[in-house]
């Protein structure tokens, strides 16, 4: 629906309820998930964490016996995601539904949980019981599948000792982007610049304007305040050009994005195609494009889903196809929103060693994320986005 309010009141208007109870169980349930707007809050206004919140308000809102959630904090900030599982833990209280969670990360959900199922890398059940039973003295036997543990923080990426220093690649100035019919900016004349040998962690709340500057520090959207210009390090001959106006060719080969939907980006029906195509479209010749397609595919453990469509893939495996499409092309700078979700502990790790290779090699990763554990391994600055309210 276009409004916040009336999407959580259409279930319960199918489900018949009588009209004087919807409007208080909306505005229980937003409450219930932490809502930051008014229920007329237009929804193609919202970032991803917030339409998150708003599924599961709509789907609280119906008070069920049975609650399905499939990762329902991946994108969510920590207090936001802190909400949902205080909402999800009255739920149970109250009525006493049955909850079954999809999750990678388990650690922060522990006291909710009475029951782990393990499922094996290749199919089947691995473990099956209470959570002090599965998760005490198996650590070699889920680490072997790739399975997150509780406590396990990940691991901080090593540096080289004489690593390049640092040039600045995109310089940004005084932005200060405005959402359709917003009364404010998302945030005011706002200064940036992307450095070669550096990781560059953009967090903040939901809303706070996370996925907006990252468009426009890669060039995919035109500021309407302020600019964001090329150096000379990134476009010899071009310095202080601004990234809106570069063609798609020169944009791909220098600089590197990955939307925070995945789906968003794919453009062909394989796969392998789809590794391929940023470098074909760069001038790569096919052979080495090829080659790279297969080393990203296979490093990404895409391999066993090389001739599946895009689309058919899981939302974890979209995530580590879109980041390898936007590797494959090699460039300068390589910009990530939400890189890591859906990713159990080996792809995770896996990931983050092919962005601290990109950081070793003189090149430029800007992630926007809430990953805290992301952040602490891989940043070499961080800047944090101020709430928007």
């Amino acid at each position: 629906m276009s409004r916040a309010g009336d999407d959580v009141a259409f279930g319960l208007e199918n489900r018949g309820v009588p009209t004087a109870e919807i409007w208080p169980r909306v505005r229980a349930a937003l409450e219930a998930v932490g809502w930051p707007h008014g229920p007329s809050r237009p929804t193609d206004r919202l970032s991803g964490g917030e339409l998150q919140r708003l599924a599961l308000a709509g789907a609280l809102a119906l008070e069920p016996d049975l609650l399905l959630l499939d990762e329902p904090t991946a994108n969510l900030d920590p207090d936001g995601a802190e909400l949902v599982r205080t909402a999800l833990a009255a739920a149970v209280a109250d009525r006493d539904p049955t909850l079954i969670l999809v999750e990678h990360r388990i650690t922060e959900w522990l006291p909710l949980v009475t029951r782990v199922v393990v499922l094996a890398a290749a199919g089947g059940i691995l473990l099956d019981g209470a959570p002090e039973q599965v998760f005490v003295g198996h650590d070699d036997l889920l680490a072997r599948h790739g399975i997150w543990t509780p406590g396990h923080t990940g691991r901080r990426a090593a540096r080289p000792l004489l690593a390049p220093p640092p040039e600045v690649l995109i310089a940004a100035e005084q932005l200060a982007p405005r959402p359709p019919l917003a009364e404010r900016p998302l945030f005011a004349r706002l200064d940036v610049v992307v450095r070669s040998s550096e990781a560059l962690a953009v967090t903040g709340p939901n809303g706070s304007g996370k996925s907006t500057l990252v468009r426009l520090l890669g060039g995919l959207l035109r500021p309407q305040v302020g600019q964001v210009t090329a150096s000379e390090a990134l476009a010899p001959g071009h310095a202080g050009s601004a990234l809106w106006r570069w063609p798609a060719r020169q944009l791909v080969g220098r600089i590197g994005s990955v939307f925070q939907d995945p789906e968003h980006q794919f453009l062909t029906g394989r796969v392998a195609d789809e590794l391929a195509l940023g470098p074909l479209r760069s001038g790569t010749p096919e052979i080495e494009a090829r080659r790279r397609a297969t080393e990203l595919g296979e490093r990404l453990h895409l391999d066993a889903v090389w001739d599946a469509h895009p689309f058919t893939l899981s939302g974890g495996e979209q995530r580590r196809l879109s980041v390898a499409t936007a590797l494959a092309t090699a460039p300068r700078v390589l910009i990530l929103d939400e890189p890591t979700f859906g990713q159990d502990r080996r792809t995770w790790d896996e990931m983050l060693s092919l962005l601290v290779g990109v950081v070793d090699s003189d090149r430029g990763v800007v992630v926007a994320t809430h990953d805290r554990v992301l952040v602490d391994a891989l940043a070499d600055r961080t800047l944090r986005l101020p709430p928007d309210h």
